[in-house]
């Protein structure tokens, strides 16, 4: 099902994240990953990842963390983004036009490349940043 905009909307993009995140959540590489966050309180860091992306494809500024900070210790190897790059592909290519899917991946790879060199490589920096 893709969205009917060619452009990457608030509600596409919203749409999206909860489509992609509910997989993440039982993918079999990926959920431990996400194992530490109760279902309680998952509504409110959907919100957080939401207002991450907004700020990075958007530039609303409602993101206000340390994405770094966010992913220390909490088991991330590379074989987790591997499998998050790629089910976040699928998940757009499902969800989106191309025109609106493709700027997004490009973003998904860059941060994906940054957080796992901060992360992988030099976590001194990472939680520095």
């Amino acid at each position: 099902m893709t969205h009917s905009s060619d452009r990457l909307t608030d509600e596409a993009l919203s749409t999206f994240l909860m489509a992609f995140y509910e997989r993440a959540r039982q993918d079999e590489t990926l959920s431990p990953i996400f194992a530490g966050i109760p279902d309680a309180a998952w509504p409110g860091h959907l919100a957080r990842i939401h207002d991450f992306w907004t700020s990075v494809m958007h530039g609303s500024g409602r993101y206000k963390g340390n994405p770094f900070g966010a992913h220390l210790g909490i088991g991330i190897e590379p074989r987790h983004f591997e499998r998050w790059l790629a089910l976040f592909e699928e998940t757009a290519a499902e969800q989106l036009r191309f025109d609106a899917a493709a700027p997004l991946i490009v973003k998904a790879h860059r941060i994906a490349d940054s957080l796992r060199a901060g992360l992988l490589y030099r976590p001194d920096l990472a939680q520095s940043a």
